[in-house]
């Protein structure tokens, strides 16, 4: 003797769909503007010269999450970087 199961309404959708083709693909993570700051000086300095940023003035920033949103950046716009870190500075510098 096989029990009958009885079909169970569908639960009411906790999300709104939408579609993906209208969504921002882009990174734009909280570091972005400072980022980006960095990356249009670094473009225009001169190869062999680093551009030194204190790091008081990059507002609580780790210094890993600066490196690593800073190497993310330069991969984007096919830029070859160095960086480097002190104390007090957080230095970068495009190596070609």
């Amino acid at each position: 003797m096989h029990k009958e199961r009885k079909a169970t309404p569908p639960s009411p959708l906790k999300y709104r769909r939408v579609d993906s083709a209208n969504l921002n693909k882009g990174r734009r993570g909280k570091h972005y503007e400072l980022v980006q700051g960095i990356l249009l000086e670094l473009k225009s300095a001169a190869i062999g010269s680093a551009l030194e940023i204190p790091l008081d003035d990059i507002g609580g920033i780790g210094l890993a999450n600066l490196r690593s949103a800073v190497h993310r950046a330069a991969t984007v716009e096919n830029l070859s970087i160095e960086t480097l870190a002190d104390e007090k500075n957080f230095y970068v510098w495009q190596t070609r």
